[in-house]
């Protein structure tokens, strides 16, 4: 657009005879230019989601076996080693959350009927040796850690994962029955059968629930079938309180093994998008060059206004043509996305307050892909997807007439940087001026988008 130094002029002469003791060339103060050349930046990789993603809820069911006070088989004989026939089959149930990458948080209910062999006395053990029986339920908390993503970096794709967990929780176990040999109810062995003679068998600690708390360790071994279902296999113990089972006798802690396969379903997104600062490296050095070009352009003009004071009273006016900044902004995505960064609104939000200030200009909305990933074909669609979605919030969320805006898709046929092995820094949507490499077009090397 136009404008004439008359104004300036005016002005000048204005504040001349105001203050006409006091004005010199030496009143106009411009700060000295500052460039900055070196960056430094964390070059790790953070991940983050939104709390809708990453749920899952499990189901399972395998086989445990109790590990606990065991009596005399025969009599003269003590049973050296936990009977295999006592495996019973367990159910259980679970719902959690990775709350990032590495480190996941669920609640696990597990429940089935427990066998073991009667813990008799050794006179009992010639006529009375048999089994007992009961119920149980159980609810924890477990911390997982996905070792493979700790230890071999963050793959959202991998196959395989094995997955360690500890935890705490509650256990109830109730409905305690006690067998002989044949089967048939034995007192000595019945928790649960002769109420009138608990304390007579086994004193004033016997309970009809025994309520513990159990501390739980353990390995997941997942298998990923698609983005939704895996497949897991999962080998666990607890370990709970001497009077887990009603008898308090021999070790001071008793045991539960648990061998249990199952199905995990994730709920709602499953992935985690990333940040790094080192790739915003670029953007900072842009904004950086253009504070210091706006720096020498404040030199200029005070060299300028320096000049029309000398020539006080006012000059003959000359007009002279004032061209707008260049635009420089840029929306940087992250590998294989069109999704806009939360980081990158802030870009989207300065040029859309720059069109409003200049409501005569249009733009070019150019969307690329690195050329280090992707197909030529891949790149150029993605690069479509990213000049759409960056158009689109200009002109949903921040009310652009879209005939404002020209949009044009590069893919990695065209790359604005070329900085040795930074060639990631081409994930961009950039914001120009005029139309855009019209022999580009012509050539087929960029597409342009009809929107």
């Amino acid at each position: 657009m136009k404008v004439r130094n008359l104004y300036c002029a005016m002005a000048l002469c204005a504040g001349s005879f105001a203050f006409s003791g006091t004005a010199a060339a030496q009143d106009v103060f411009v700060d000295d230019a500052v460039s900055v050349t070196e960056f430094t930046c964390d070059n790790t990789n953070h991940y983050f989601s939104n709390w809708r993603d990453n749920w899952f809820i499990e189901i399972s069911a395998g086989a445990n076996q109790p590990l606990v006070e065991r009596g005399y088989l025969t009599k003269g004989h003590s049973m050296k080693a936990v009977d295999g026939k006592k495996w019973t089959a367990a159910y259980s149930v679970g719902f959690g959350r990775w709350m990032s990458p590495y480190i996941g948080l669920r609640f696990k209910g597990m429940y089935g009927a427990l066998h073991w062999n009667s813990p008799n006395t050794f006179e009992e053990a010639a006529t009375d040796a048999g089994w007992s029986h009961s119920k149980h339920a159980s609810l924890t908390l477990e911390f997982m850690w996905d070792m493979f993503n700790s230890l071999g970096g963050v793959n959202q794709n991998r196959v395989f994962s094995i997955i360690p967990f500890i935890g705490v929780g509650g256990d109830a176990n109730w409905d305690f029955l006690g067998r002989g040999k044949k089967g048939e109810p034995v007192a000595s062995n019945c928790l649960h059968q002769y109420p009138g003679n608990m304390q007579q068998y086994y004193g004033s600690d016997y309970k009809s629930v025994q309520w513990t708390i159990p501390a739980v360790a353990g390995l997941q071994f997942r298998f990923r079938l698609g983005k939704y279902v895996d497949f897991f296999a999962e080998a666990r113990a607890a370990f709970y309180a001497d009077n887990w089972n009603n008898n308090v006798s021999g070790n001071s802690i008793d045991a539960l093994v648990q061998a249990m396969g199952g199905f995990n379903f994730n709920i709602g997104g499953r992935g985690w998008n990333t940040f790094n600062e080192c790739n915003y490296v670029s953007q900072i050095a842009a904004l950086n060059g253009q504070v210091n070009d706006l720096r020498g352009q404040l030199v200029d003009c005070a060299a300028t206004v320096a000049a029309l004071q000398a020539q006080l009273p006012c000059p003959e006016v000359v007009e002279k043509e004032c061209n707008n900044a260049p635009l420089m902004a840029s929306v940087q995505f992250t590998i294989n996305s069109s999704k806009i960064l939360p980081t990158e609104d802030v870009n989207i939000y300065s040029m859309a307050e720059w069109l409003k200030a200049n409501p005569n200009e249009t733009i070019d909305v150019v969307g690329m892909a690195d050329r280090n990933t992707g197909n030529t074909e891949y790149n150029m669609g993605l690069s479509k997807r990213r000049a759409i979605a960056v158009a689109d919030e200009l002109v949903n969320k921040y009310g652009i007439d879209k005939s404002r805006l020209s949009l044009y898709a590069c893919g990695s046929n065209l790359q604005f940087f070329n900085n040795g092995d930074q060639n990631d820094w081409n994930r961009i949507v950039m914001f120009k001026q005029g139309e855009f490499e019209p022999n580009a077009v012509a050539n087929g090397e960029v597409e342009k988008i009809e929107y």
